[in-house]
């Protein structure tokens, strides 16, 4: 398979959008992330702040809310060239002038809301061709956040409440956008206690690597290999491919999962993963290369 030349960006949800936190409106750990955070990091890869850069309102139940949002957000950073695009069905997505912009856009971010929403509208259309020819010929730039972030694998989770995550078949899966085939992504992770439905996911598809990402932290992806952990919070890596036992196949729906010998690995901001290799990276950009993981039996 050939390597893209095109850049993944997956967030976790609830970046920092600037917004004036004495309201109370957004509570941040870290108040002046928002200047060295992942939209500006976002307008960085796409080629500074004349990029192109189209947000796709698709997933979002408030598409015009959504859509003013990031362009105040994008604003504040100095970046105006930013358009909004509310496709809200198929036919949406196989419109002419719609192609034309994905075509000719340096970006593309894919708002939160319902994956379910992103993969039943895209999925098999000229307009998700378009997005993979991209990706894998163009020095183009693909972000999502939340359900954008979930949606980008190939496996996609759309369903599992966290408190019985433990139980088989709590967790549901389906077919996702497909710019990534060995990697499972989760959304939210620790605000909402996703460990146990992403280790599930995990223990099903022992060859893919699970990323469960914090609030207002990504991870930006290159060559279709190469990770590096941005924003204000903790990147969890998961890797099944160490599992020495699990009985997952063989137990009822709806008892309790065992699972022996799962990997998994915090991540910083600055911190790396190289996904063939399963490793671990001290310093992403830098490329040095230092195991740290912690063993979950």
């Amino acid at each position: 398979m050939s390597i893209p030349t095109g850049k993944l960006i997956a967030i976790g949800g609830a970046e920092d959008k600037g917004t004036n936190l004495e309201t109370g409106e957004i509570h941040r750990n870290n108040l002046n992330f928002f200047e060295l955070g992942i939209l500006r990091r976002i307008v960085e890869e796409a080629g500074g702040r004349n990029a192109r850069i189209e947000v796709v309102t698709t997933a979002s139940t408030i598409p015009n809310e959504i859509g003013n949002n990031y362009l105040d957000a994008f604003g504040k950073i100095g970046c105006t060239n930013i358009g909004i695009l509310h496709i809200r069905t198929r036919t949406d997505a196989m419109d002419d002038e719609i192609l034309e912009r994905i075509r000719h856009c340096d970006a593309l971010m894919f708002s939160g809301g319902n994956q379910m929403r992103l993969s039943a509208t895209f999925g098999g259309t000229e307009f998700i061709k378009i997005l993979h020819h991209r990706y894998q010929h163009d020095q183009f730039v693909i972000a999502g956040t939340s359900a954008g972030a979930m949606a980008m694998s190939n496996t996609m989770i759309y369903e599992g409440n966290a408190t019985r995550a433990h139980l088989k078949g709590e967790v549901k899966v389906t077919t996702g956008l497909g710019f990534l085939d060995s990697i499972i992504i989760d959304s939210h992770f620790e605000k909402r206690g996703r460990f146990g439905r992403l280790v599930q996911v995990v223990a099903t598809n022992p060859s893919a690597i699970g990323i469960g990402l914090g609030e207002d932290t990504g991870m930006l992806i290159t060559e279709g290999n190469k990770m590096e952990a941005i924003g204000s919070g903790l990147v969890m890596i998961i890797d099944g491919h160490t599992i020495k036992h699990s009985n997952i196949a063989d137990i009822p729906e709806g008892n309790p999962i065992s699972i022996e010998n799962i990997t998994v690995h915090f991540c910083e901001k600055g911190n790396g993963y190289l996904i063939e290799e399963r490793k671990f990276l001290m310093e992403a950009r830098e490329g040095a290369v230092i195991a740290k993981s912690v063993e979950v039996e």
